[in-house]
C-alpha cells in the first residue's frame, strides 16, 4: 500500500525562504564544468562542489536551517543529533554560531577525521558520543537522550526543515546554470537517508519540472530503492558501512513521502562500492577533488547513466570528509572492482624449485605479487601460501587461471563475497 502523507508538501517558495535565511552564514558553492567527464560521456558535466563548504558537506544547509528556527525554550534545553559525521559537523557549526549546547552521537565506523572535525567546528558547545556500529544505532541513542533530557533532536534527513535546507543546493544549481544561459537536463544526487534528494526534487518539481533527478545509492545500502519497491520505508537487514555518508538501513518517512510523490521524475540507481572507490581516485588524480565515498556516488553513476549527447548533467559532490588513512582500502577496493586484484591459496608440492616454477610458468609478464605469506609459520619454503596478485589488465585473468589449472601446483582462487575472502579482507 502507498505510504500515508503526513507532512505539508514542500515547494520552491519554502526553499527560497530558507536560502535567504542561511545566506548570511553559508556561501554558495561553485558549479564547475568537468572537461574529463564531459569528454567521457559526451554530455556537459558540471560538478556541484558541496565538498567546498566550511564543513566540507552540504549537510550544513539543513542543520543550520533547522536549528536557526528553534524557539528560545528549545535552544535553552539544548539539542541532540545523530550522524555518520557530516550532519554532525553542520550541527556543531550551528551550535557554535548560535551558542546552543549540543550532544552529537556518531557510530563506531565514523572516520576519526570526521570526529575531530566535529569538535573543531563545535568547540566547547558540543559533546561527541561514539556509540553503535551503524547510523541507526547512533540515532536510537540520540532519541533516547532527548527523551530523558528534553533536548530537541535535529534530524539529519527525516525532518521538513532539514529537507528544505538541503533543497537550497538545487536553488543554487538552477541559478548558476541560468547565469550561464543553460538549462539542467539531469541532476545526479547521492542518496543515504533521503534528505538531499527530497529537497532537490521538491525544488525541481516547481522550477524545472523537465529536469530528471537521478538518485544514486551504494549497492549494499540501497534503502530508498527498497522503500520504493515495498511502497513504504523498510529496514534493511544488513548494510556495507563503507560509504559511510550514505550507509543507512532505513530512509526517513518524510523523505519517502516526498520521493513517492515525485516518482515520475526520479530514477534510482545503485552503484557498487568498488566503482565508487575507482571514481574517488579518478576525482583526486584528475580534478584534485578529495571526495568522500558518498561524495563520489553521483560521478560513479555516469558510466551506467549514459546521458544524452550534449545534455547538461549536474553531479552533486556531496562531501569531502575523507580520512587519508582509508586510501589503502580505497585503492584495494578499486583494484578488485576493476578485475586487477585477485587472491589465491597456492599449495606448493613438497619438492624443491616449486616457487621458481610458480613465478616462471604461471605468472604472466605483467602480473605482480602484492602479498605472499605461508600459512604455517614454521614452514616457509613449502606448503600452502596466501598469494595476492595484481594483473596488468583484467583480461589477463583467464589465461592466468588456465596456466594454474594445467600446473602441478594447486591454486584456489578466493572470490569476493565468500567467507574466506571476507576473512582475508
Amino acid at each position: 500500500m502507498t505510504s500515508h502523507v503526513t507532512q505539508e508538501p514542500i515547494h520552491a517558495a519554502d526553499i527560497q525562504i530558507a536560502q535567504a535565511r542561511i545566506s548570511s552564514v553559508i556561501a554558495p558553492t561553485p558549479l564547475q564544468y568537468c572537461p574529463r567527464l564531459s569528454e567521457e560521456t559526451g554530455a556537459e558535466v558540471y560538478l556541484k562542489r558541496e565538498d567546498l563548504q566550511d564543513v566540507r558537506s552540504y549537510k550544513i544547509r539543513g542543520a543550520y536551517n533547522n536549528i536557526s528556527q528553534l524557539s528560545g525554550e528549545e535552544r535553552a534545553a539544548g539539542i541532540a543529533a545523530a550522524s555518520a559525521g557530516n550532519h554532525a559537523q553542520g550541527v556543531a557549526y550551528a551550535c557554535k554560531k548560535l551558542k546552543i549546547k549540543g550532544r552529537i552521537f556518531v557510530p563506531n565506523q565514523t572516520p576519526k577525521q570526521k570526529r575531530d572535525r566535529i569538535l573543531v567546528h563545535g568547540g566547547e558547545w558540543v559533546e561527541v558520543v561514539v556509540t553503535g556500529d551503524t547510523f541507526d544505532a547512533a540515532n536510537e541513542a540520540a532519541h533516547a537522550y532527548a527523551q530523558e533530557t528534553g533536548a530537541t533532536v535535529v534530524e539529519p534527513f527525516d525532518a521538513r526543515n532539514t529537507i528544505i535546507g538541503q533543497g537550497t543546493v538545487a536553488a543554487e544549481i538552477l541559478a548558476q546554470l541560468t547565469a550561464m544561459g543553460k538549462n539542467c537536463d539531469s541532476v545526479v544526487v547521492p542518496v543515504g537517508g533521503g534528505g538531499l534528494i527530497s529537497g532537490v526534487v521538491s525544488y525541481m518539481a516547481d522550477m524545472a519540472p523537465h529536469t530528471a533527478v537521478i538518485g544514486v545509492e551504494p549497492a549494499h545500502a540501497a534503502s530508498m530503492q527498497a522503500a520504493l519497491d515495498a511502497d513504504e520505508p523498510v529496514t534493511l537487514e544488513s548494510i556495507d558501512p563503507f560509504v559511510d555518508g550514505a550507509a543507512v538501513k532505513r530512509i526517513g518517512a518524510n523523505n519517502y513521502e516526498v520521493v513517492d510523490r515525485n516518482r515520475s521524475r526520479i530514477h534510482m540507481m545503485s552503484i557498487d562500492e568498488g566503482a565508487v572507490c575507482t571514481e574517488m581516485l579518478g576525482l583526486y588524480q584528475n580534478e584534485g577533488i578529495i571526495a568522500e565515498p558518498a561524495g563520489a556516488l553521483s560521478v560513479a553513476a555516469l558510466p551506467l547513466l549514459k546521458p544524452r549527447q550534449n545534455s547538461v548533467v549536474v553531479c552533486i559532490i556531496s562531501g569531502g570528509n575523507n580520512d587519508v588513512l582509508r586510501y589503502n582500502e580505497i585503492v584495494e577496493r578499486s583494484l578488485v572492482h576493476r578485475g586487477l586484484k585477485h587472491y589465491f591459496l597456492v599449495n606448493f608440492p613438497q619438492e624443491p624449485g616449486q616457487l621458481r616454477s610458480f613465478l616462471s610458468d604461471i605468472l604472466g609478464p605483467n602480473d605482480d605479487i602484492t602479498l605472499f605469506e605461508y600459512l604455517k609459520r614454521n614452514n616457509r619454503e613449502t606448503g600452502t601460501a596466501l598469494v595476492g596478485l595484481q594483473l596488468g589488465a583484467a583480461t589477463d585473468l583467464e589465461p592466468l587461471l588456465e596456466r594454474m589449472n594445467s600446473s602441478r601446483i594447486h591454486c584456489q582462487q578466493l572470490k569476493p563475497g565468500t567467507p574466506e575472502y571476507d576473512f582475508l579482507t
